[in-house]
């Protein structure tokens, strides 16, 4: 799916929440804690990270691009 930013960037918690992969934001951060997300095709840990336009965030069932 695709995510069009309205800032300079988003939390990669939010992100996972805002695009349905997770229903709350407690949810998001677990699975990102647990090594389940990755971004640009690297486990992604922190869950506040930054994401930017150009990203890609992927994990079991899910491909987030970022624009």
């Amino acid at each position: 799916m695709d995510f069009e930013l309205r800032s300079d960037y988003i939390p990669l918690c939010d992100l996972l929440k805002y695009c349905g992969v997770t229903e709350t934001g407690g949810l998001a951060k677990m699975l990102v804690a647990e090594g389940m997300v990755e971004v640009d095709g690297e486990v992604e840990l922190r869950k506040t990270a930054k994401i930017r336009s150009g990203q890609v965030v992927t994990g079991e069932g899910f491909t987030i691009h970022v624009h």
